[in-house]
């Protein structure tokens, strides 16, 4: 489907939807539901927030029947993701984001995080076993996260302990073998303390069949998880919340194959697996003077991904290879962070200035074991950093109207690397970025904002050895984001409104590129290396509303669109793609869901639009434009509920990985003749949950 067809669609659909039930249902008597977001320092509603954010929470995730945070993407405008794995780990705000890695470190540019704890560029452990609401912050959060947050960041919140005594089973079976099993139970257990335990296990045999091994498990999910919390009043001023949490993802890799279907050759297939154990203490106090909150978050993760790099079998043609890859990694991340808030008796400048600064310290240690069929003994490095931050934030009450925000961090990163081909790094760098914004009240229901942010993203270095020494390192990637939105409660709260236009100027982008060297027969060999070697613009637009026009019917509707361009960039095939797309950045994203309640029924339906786009900078292959029709239909009653659901209805094949093998290929049958590969995602699921509460 092509933009001017798409938008044409749904300008056609949106107010026709809209209109239908206007004329069909009476006016409503409940309001939406206050949404708090929990990312930012402090606490907020939503639509006091001046930056552009989306909330995917409980009732939606349960709607999608999502199991991952990958299933939930694609109702969230501007933000895409990349596979070339079973989970998505890698995201992309506003066409900025990772899309892998392999052997050479990286700094993320979204970062992610657990109930406080830092799984950035790490995220295939975001199962959604209770999980109470997804975050999507968009742009950059220099002031608030720093480094890892140039693009924006993703905050997972799991529910929290509750004061009376609630327990729950869920039972859920879909296609492809897909069996769901969790269980909570939650309680005080004593007047000042209440936990919560979760544990919960999704398993699939995969959407891909492998006919050399005949088994459809190669790609299949095994994912575990155990989530508990503690919720402890200390005093009347002390609040003490630990979480502790225990996820083990241990999934297979098979997907890609030699004639783009769902049927791979693979004699070697890999592994898409992580196991994390993490803890999170927060601890609030509430002094006379300022209030102190301390945030402490450990998480140790194994990880591995592996793969058969000539996705066939010994035997298949005289020329053929065989060879399989394995990258297999210990990181271990630790992080502090102390907060100084202001409070009633604190506010600065005549009570009319909020404050807070604060310190954060983030560590992070990461073992790297490559196991490669074509190398002698095995790569091994090491790779850590140590950041030390510094940050503040004033709110100011210029007028009854008019807020101005202004904040500023200061971070210094030390980094160190050595590896067994006696490489070693040893980068220092001081970042900074901050935020000035403006929010005006139209009226008491109507704010509208203006933003100016710097985000950051922390130099690095290449791990190839036969580089030349200025082309070793690379530094710091940032940008300065202008950002202008509207946000509405109206109809007495039974519609909200939210709307941001932004400008993103990208400088010193890190790309992968190539140089030339003269081989010894006077041909070029071109070795590729990350390097500050793009200038960028990004460009968009982002819509959500959510009405209730009547106490039975919900509608939901949001739309990206999104111009990410190059300005001057040579890539690693040495092609100028000047004024050419990002990858990973489709102009338009559209979600519409309607949720409709008669008693103790409820059916939603939703409808998912993406644009095609570019798999990488390196190549032009790209994906189709494509559309998924979900629903859930359930029953409820006091102590049971039952749902039928489904996602991709429709059946598309759809791409969510793809490569271009340069001047060769990967099909010995052809000659190795260059062609695209890609990987589809999620064929049509359907499948029945059934919920017990005890």
């Amino acid at each position: 489907m092509s933009n001017a067809r798409c938008m044409s669609y749904f300008t056609f659909l949106l107010p026709a939807f809209f209109s239908f039930t206007h004329g069909t249902v009476v006016a409503a008597e409940n309001t939406i539901e206050e949404i708090i977001v929990t990312a930012d320092f402090r606490a907020r509603n939503e639509l006091q927030m001046a930056t552009s954010v989306t909330v995917m929470t409980e009732a939606v995730i349960k709607s999608r029947s999502a199991q991952h945070f990958e299933e939930l993407v694609n109702a969230i405008p501007n933000v895409n993701f990349a596979s070339g794995s079973n989970r998505a780990r890698f995201f992309q705000i506003r066409g900025i984001g990772e899309r892998s890695q392999f052997v050479a470190p990286i700094n993320p540019s979204v970062g992610f995080l657990v109930d406080n704890v830092d799984f950035s560029g790490a995220a295939t452990i975001a199962t959604m076993l209770d999980v109470e609401q997804v975050e999507v912050l968009r742009g950059p959060q220099g002031t608030r996260y720093g480094a890892n947050a140039l693009a924006g960041l993703i905050n997972v919140k799991t529910n929290d302990p509750e004061d009376e005594f609630a327990a729950n089973l869920k039972l859920g079976a879909a296609d492809y073998n897909t069996r769901t099993v969790s269980a909570m139970v939650t309680g005080p257990l004593t007047e000042a303390v209440s936990a919560r335990l979760a544990v919960g296990s999704n398993q699939s045999d995969g959407f891909y069949e492998n006919s050399f091994l005949q088994t459809k498990r190669n790609n299949a999910q095994d994912e575990q998880s155990i989530r508990g919390k503690l919720s402890a009043e200390m005093s009347e001023n002390w609040q003490l919340d630990l979480s502790l949490s225990h996820v083990d993802v241990d999934n297979g890799y098979d997907a890609f194959t030699l004639d783009n279907s769902r049927t791979t050759l693979s004699d070697e297939p890999g592994r898409d697996q992580q196991e994390s154990l993490a803890m999170a203490i927060n601890s609030s106090w509430e002094l006379n003077s300022f209030d102190l909150d301390l945030i402490v978050g450990v998480a140790d993760s194994d990880m591995e991904y592996s793969y058969d790099e000539d996705w066939t079998f010994a035997g298949i043609h005289p020329d053929g290879y065989m060879s399989r890859d394995s990258y297999i990694r210990d990181r271990e991340t630790q992080s502090v962070e102390l907060r100084f808030l202001s409070n009633d008796n604190s506010r600065l400048f005549s009570d009319s200035t909020q404050w807070l600064f604060g310190v954060y310290t983030l560590s992070s240690d990461e073992s790297l074991r490559r196991e490669y069929t074509y190398l002698a003994s095995d790569f091994r490095s090491e790779f850590a950093f140590d950041t030390a931050a510094l940050f503040f934030q004033l709110d100011s009450s210029l007028s009854d109207n008019l807020t101005l925000e202004t904040g500023l961090r200061v971070e210094r990163r030390d980094t160190t690397y050595s590896d067994s081909e006696l490489l070693d790094f040893t980068p220092s760098e001081t970042l900074w970025g901050g935020r000035i914004a403006a929010k005006y009240l139209l009226d008491s229901n109507t704010m509208t904002y203006a933003s100016v942010a710097r985000g950051y993203k922390a130099g690095g270095f290449n791990t190839d050895g036969t580089l030349d020494s200025d082309l070793r390192e690379f530094g710091e990637e940032f940008l300065v984001e202008y950002e202008v939105g509207i946000k509405s409660s109206l109809l007495e709260k039974r519609l909200h409104l939210k709307a941001a236009v932004f400008h993103d100027d990208r400088h010193d982008q890190q790309v992968k590129s190539s140089t030339g060297r003269i081989r010894a027969d006077g041909s070029t060999e071109f070795v590729d290396f990350i390097g500050n070697a793009a200038e960028g613009t990004n460009n968009g637009v982002e819509f959500e509303a959510i009405w209730y026009p009547s106490e039975q019917l919900g509608l939901t509707a949001s739309f990206g669109l999104l111009d990410a361009t190059f300005d001057s960039f040579i890539n690693s095939e040495n092609e100028d793609l000047s004024g050419r797309k990002q990858a990973h950045a489709p102009s338009y994203m559209a979600h519409l869901a309607a949720d409709y309640s008669l008693g103790a029924w409820s059916l939603s339906v939703s409808l998912d639009a993406k644009d095609d786009f570019y798999f990488s900078d390196s190549h032009n292959v790209q994906s189709d434009p494509y559309e998924l029709l979900n629903m859930n239909l359930s029953y409820s009653s006091e102590s049971w509920s039952l749902s039928f659901w489904g996602r991709n209805l429709t059946n598309q094949d759809y791409a969510v990985r793809g490569f271009f093998f340069g001047e060769f290929g990967n099909d010995p049958r052809k000659g190795y003749a260059a062609e695209p590969y890609v990987q589809f995602g999620e064929p049509r699921m359907i499948g029945v949950n059934y919920e017990i509460q005890l």
